[in-house]
């Protein structure tokens, strides 16, 4: 049997094997909501939902604000598979497991993965309240090996060696601009650090990822979208500037985990009208926008 960071290839048939038997539609699109987001949900029609625990192979969600919960339903005329919290590599799971939901929601028939989090903005030019639109993402632990795709490669899923040059659709960028424009806001657009947490950054960390070319940092969302791509999927990925980070150690204010969720539920309005324009114009996916196509094994 085949295996990849020590998850068999059947406990991923099998959990998309019992999603399935529970939704009553096939879903089209999949949502992971991070920090503060899961409220969207009540915009779902005809939601279904299933607890992380009821699902077999299935991690579950630890961290204050991720209910734990999968939704399954039709939004803006899409059928959706949402995420109402996500996994994290610092709650003690492996980054297979971690990814584990977007590799099932594959085998569920998703091509288009749509990822939120909570993040501190790196940018000077940002507020907090801003959304950003990730236009690419730097993923340091990835450098030393703690990376998704290490190890056995499962080539139902992707290639042994992937290619990353566009993890986050440039057609898709495009529309989410295009909707907060019809709506009367701007988007930020920038280059998302993704760190394994769960410490916040220190301000000599910040200004290395300014350095660097980062404009938000957070916890997650880089192994979701590294794995999206490697399977053949088309990713689009927003970060909701909740704080800004501290880059002086003689800075007075201080940021925690409930002021992100506090700053998240303020943008909440604003980011479910952002999914929903999405969603209502979300094209045909272009079978040249993926570069990673499966092995025949």
């Amino acid at each position: 049997m085949e295996q990849t960071h020590g998850i068999p290839e059947n406990h991923y048939r099998e959990a998309a094997e019992h999603i399935r038997a529970r939704l009553s539609v096939a879903p089209e699109v999949g949502l992971v909501l991070g920090s503060g987001l899961g409220p969207l949900v009540d915009e779902i029609e005809g939601a279904q939902a299933i607890p992380f625990q009821e699902i077999p192979h299935w991690p579950r969600a630890t961290v204050q604000g991720h209910a734990g919960k999968l939704v399954g339903g039709t939004l803006e005329g899409r059928s959706v598979l949402v995420m109402q919290g996500r996994l994290h590599f610092y709650e003690g799971y492996s980054l297979a497991q971690v990814t584990l939901p977007v590799r099932v929601m594959r085998l569920l028939g998703i091509d288009t993965l749509i990822l939120t989090n909570a993040a501190g903005g790196l940018n000077r030019s940002f507020s907090a309240g801003d959304i950003m639109v990730i236009e690419d993402h730097i993923f340091p632990a990835g450098f030393s090996g703690t990376n998704p795709l290490h190890g056995p490669n499962l080539g139902m899923f992707g290639p042994r060696f992937p290619v990353h040059t566009h993890t986050y659709s440039r057609q898709l960028r495009a529309l989410a601009h295009r909707v907060a424009a019809q709506h009367g806001f701007t988007l930020r657009e920038g280059v998302y650090v993704s760190l394994s947490g769960p410490a916040f950054e220190t301000p000599a960390e910040v200004r290395l990822f300014r350095a660097w070319g980062g404009d938000a940092v957070g916890m997650s969302t880089a192994p979701e979208a590294l794995v999206a791509c490697h399977a053949g999927m088309r990713v689009l990925g927003f970060s909701s500037i909740t704080n800004i980070s501290l880059d002086s150690t003689t800075a007075q204010q201080e940021v925690s985990h409930e002021d992100v969720l506090r700053a998240g539920k303020q943008i909440v309005p604003r980011l479910a009208t952002l999914l929903r324009g999405v969603l209502r114009e979300l094209p045909p996916l272009d079978p040249g926008e993926i570069e990673n196509a499966p092995e025949h094994d």
